[in-house]
């Protein structure tokens, strides 16, 4: 049957991300502010129910939030439903019933023999089950009982989600780059790890090739030892023979509880003279990496020229320009491309198929300065993807569940962007 809907009152609902909201009713604005959004449209959706109960009838509800606008019945008795799905007609009973057995002949001739017909499988084909919404408050909705798929939003999250989660045949290397200090290469390559870790399980490590007072090592959880790639180093032929446990590079890596990668730490109270690394050095720490790890992300230092970040190049597989809106560090992230492009075949590659991070590093700076370094840079890269000013990002340790939910969707979008790479 089709449930009477006519369009007065005219309801509509916005909701915000910072569990804010306003319901419309007539014209007539009613804000909301909640704890979580989880709370807000518990109130929302609870005060048009009051709505529909006083005019004794179902109301229409025009709902909007950062997913996309749809339209919702919501009856007298509060419950609530997507009005299409409401208004439609039940499906007609898929039950026909058996047909009757024939009559048998109770004195037949002998039928001729013939092959059987191919006997019909025991196991069932599972049908795919409908999409639901999961985010938002169509995925409030949707684990209610109301048959709302997920927006278009939501499925670009999904399809990212699965990009990172990915493992791939053989390991991978990533290297974050930028001859600029300060350009964002160790938060890029921190919360490159965790994204990858936390999607796509263990395996991740993040590496500072860095000798000239690298800083991953203390924006990040240190482990109950104080091990740094000098320790590792003496100690890769026993890693790499047949006898070595996975568990044994537990002794030289700094694991991640909540991020779930591990790190490799430089020492950045030596001086630069005391923790070279030859070609030879790095080929043997890689060699461990990979063999431990199913994705290592290198944390390059800022010298273009020592060996250890040449040799980092020639085991790379992706390349990331790590930089802020800021004109110098841009600059750097292009004349790096540019010179890459002259290298050699490998390296030319590497920069063809480079992806940018732009990192928006001042709280006043404006969004347009961002994008426009963004866009600069895509003659130049394959991608370039942004991430919003978080204070998380800026000081102090590193952790991704500590961003906001816009800079974590910002992070997710830009490794998915990595991962296409790989």
């Amino acid at each position: 049957m089709t449930l009477d809907l006519s369009p007065s009152p005219q309801l509509s609902a916005r909701f915000a991300p910072d569990a804010t909201g306003e319901l419309i009713v007539d014209g007539v604005r009613e804000r909301f502010a909640e704890e979580s959004t989880q709370r807000l449209r518990e109130a929302v959706l609870g005060r048009v129910g009051e709505i529909a109960a006083a005019a004794g009838r179902p109301v229409q509800l025009m709902v909007s939030d950062e997913e996309g606008d749809w339209l919702l019945a919501v009856q007298p008795d509060g419950s609530i439903g997507d009005e299409e799905a409401l208004s439609a007609d039940p499906d007609p009973d898929p039950d026909p019933g058996l047909d009757p057995d024939p009559d048998l002949d109770p004195d037949p001739d002998p039928a001729p023999l013939r092959e059987a017909p191919p006997r019909e499988s025991f196991l069932r084909v599972e049908r795919a089950r409908p999409d639901r919404a999961r985010h938002g408050i169509r995925g409030a909705l949707a684990r209610a009982g109301v048959p709302l798929g997920p927006s278009a939003a939501e499925l670009r999250e999904r399809a990212e989600r699965d990009a990172v989660s990915r493992h791939w045949a053989g390991p991978r290397t990533i290297a974050i780059v930028n001859g600029k200090g300060g350009a964002n290469k160790t938060p890029t390559t921190a919360l490159l790890a965790a994204v990858f870790a936390r999607n796509g399980g263990s395996g991740v490590l993040a590496w500072d090739n860095n000798e000239t007072r690298g800083t991953l090592g203390w924006r990040t959880e240190k482990d109950h030892h104080d091990a740094t790639v000098q320790s590792l180093l003496p100690a890769a032929g026993t890693l790499l023979s047949a006898g070595a446990r996975t568990a044994d590079i537990g002794h030289y890596m700094h694991h991640q509880n909540a991020d779930k990668y591990d790190v490799l730490r430089s020492n950045p109270t030596m001086l630069a003279t005391e923790q070279r690394i030859s070609s030879a050095d790095f080929d043997r720490l890689h060699a461990v990496a990979t063999k431990f790890y199913r994705l290592v992300i290198i944390d390059s230092g800022n010298d273009e020229s020592a060996e250890r970040w040449l040799r980092m190049i020639d085991h790379t597989d992706q390349l990331v320009i790590a930089t802020t809106a800021l004109g110098e560090h841009a600059e750097a992230g292009a004349l790096l491309l540019e010179a890459l492009m002259q290298r050699d075949a490998n390296s030319a590659r590497l920069a063809r198929d480079a992806v940018v991070i732009v990192s928006q590093s001042e709280r006043t700076g404006p969004a347009s300065d961002v994008r426009r370094v963004a866009t600069g840079f895509q003659p130049l890269a394959r991608r370039a993807v942004t991430i919003p000013f978080d204070p998380e990002m800026h000081g102090g340790r590193l952790s991704f569940e500590a961003l906001a939910p816009g800079t974590q969707r910002a992070w997710l979008h830009a490794a998915a962007a990595v991962a296409e790479g790989l």
